[in-house]
């Protein structure tokens, strides 16, 4: 544990560790959940997406583990609120693209792709607090996380709200791509060797199916303030 992710006081910086599949919302809940409590925020599938998309402009092909290994440990990327940049351009948009996300999603099965991003995504953990998104947050890179919810949501609402999304950007997109899309980026997500997308046994499962996404954060929050202690200060 590096000297950044000690508090003050001695004791761990806390996290949330927001966990789920492709489109449940974990993102923009993770965004909403560290700006109340003032935290920083982790998005690891920008990481992932980041890898995926410098791999791309490479002509490197997926199934090329050494190489797109290679390219997630020299990774030239940085955070700036919600603006993202690789190799100095800002690629916000970019690496939401969907052959960019499907491309992420092969990758993150290499363990060698997941280890070469570890250390990176445990670096965001600084004071007062970090609230992380992702795959493997609450089983793998924070298995310490003073609270760790799994977010999920039907396959047929997740794709309707990246149908919704895409349309609202500008961008095409057909509902039942998107629905076989989706099943098969779960399958692989929940079906790989290397830290499977699966609940921490300590996690709360949240299904965000039929609710807000204000009535998501709030649950988030409330599970905050009832596990932890002072964690309604």
């Amino acid at each position: 544990m590096t000297t950044d992710s000690i508090s003050s006081a001695g004791a761990p910086v806390p996290v949330i560790a927001i966990d789920g599949p492709t489109a449940s919302g974990k993102g923009t809940v993770a965004h909403r959940v560290a700006k109340a409590l003032g935290w920083a925020v982790l998005d690891s599938g920008a990481l992932y997406r980041l890898t995926a998309l410098a791999a791309l402009n490479r002509g490197l092909a997926a199934e090329d583990e050494a190489g797109v290994a290679g390219v997630a440990r020299g990774l030239d990327a940085r955070f700036e609120g919600r603006h993202i940049y690789l190799e100095g351009v800002e690629v916000g948009e970019a690496i939401r693209q969907e052959r960019v996300g499907n491309f992420a999603s092969r990758i993150a099965a290499y363990p060698a792709v997941r280890q070469a991003l570890l250390e990176r995504q445990r670096a965001f953990r600084v004071p007062p607090g970090l609230v992380a998104d992702g795959r493997d947050m609450g089983t793998v890179v924070f298995p310490d996380a003073a609270l760790k919810v799994f977010l999920v949501a039907d396959v047929e609402a997740r794709a309707e709200r990246r149908c919704k999304q895409l349309i609202e950007k500008g961008i095409s997109a057909k509902l039942s791509d998107l629905l076989r899309d989706m099943r098969e980026r779960d399958a692989r997500d929940t079906q790989r060797s290397a830290a499977p997308l699966v609940p921490a046994a300590d996690a709360h499962v949240l299904d965000s199916s039929n609710l807000t996404i204000e009535q998501t954060v709030q649950a988030v929050l409330d599970f905050w303030k009832v596990s932890v202690p002072g964690g309604g200060s």
